[in-house]
Formats: structure tokens, C-alpha cells, sequence
């Protein structure tokens, strides 16, 4: 990681739910914290907690220095709304296959 920046990747103790249209697309107590610098915090949800029958793959890849590269999944309203990364950099390994929403409610 370059001087500054940091990645920590934690457990959260917190319920997140992910809802798009009234839908619940997500809900987990399992899901993982990930904080990086000059970034909001974000949520990392297991495959088995996200309704992955209601997203469709997307052909959008981004990379990130500090992660890897990530893979993209919509719904027919919302482009690019969740995004993972299937082989993460050794440091965030944890994400691995996890998924992330750009809005998650947390309680």
C-alpha cells in the first residue's frame, strides 16, 4: 500500500439489509467491514446471504490497485448496482466473492 493509504477488513456485528425497489436483495449478520482511506465504509455481503437470482451478470470490470480487480452484476433498473472481487490482493483476501452494494441500510 502506498504511504497514507490503508485497507482494514473486519467482521461487522451489525445486521446489513439491501433493499432496491421495495425488494430485499440482501441480508446478512455476517457481513464483512471493509475501510479504506478516502472512502466510505463498506459492506461485504457472502454469496449465500444476496438474492443472486435477481442479478445479471454485467460485462464492467474496474481495478483498484489496493483490491484487484472487480466483476459487476445489475438489475434492469440499476446498472452496475453490486460489485465483487474474485481474486482479491493478498492483504484484502477476506472480500474474496463477496458482494457490495453502492447503499446498504445497517442496523
Amino acid at each position: 500500500m502506498t504511504a497514507g493509504h490503508r485497507i482494514t477488513v473486519e467482521r461487522s456485528n451489525r445486521h446489513v439489509r439491501v433493499l432496491h425497489g421495495g425488494r430485499v436483495l440482501a441480508e446478512s449478520d455476517r457481513s464483512l467491514l471493509l475501510r479504506e482511506t478516502g472512502c466510505p465504509d463498506r459492506y461485504y455481503i457472502p454469496p449465500e446471504d444476496v438474492r443472486l437470482d435477481l442479478l445479471t451478470p454485467s460485462g464492467t470490470h474496474t481495478y483498484c490497485p489496493f483490491k484487484g480487480t472487480a466483476s459487476y452484476w445489475s438489475l434492469p433498473d440499476a446498472p452496475d448496482l453490486v460489485w465483487a472481487y474474485p481474486d482479491p490482493k493478498p492483504d484484502v483476501a477476506e472480500i474474496k466473492d463477496h458482494l457490495c452494494f453502492y447503499e446498504a441500510e445497517v442496523g
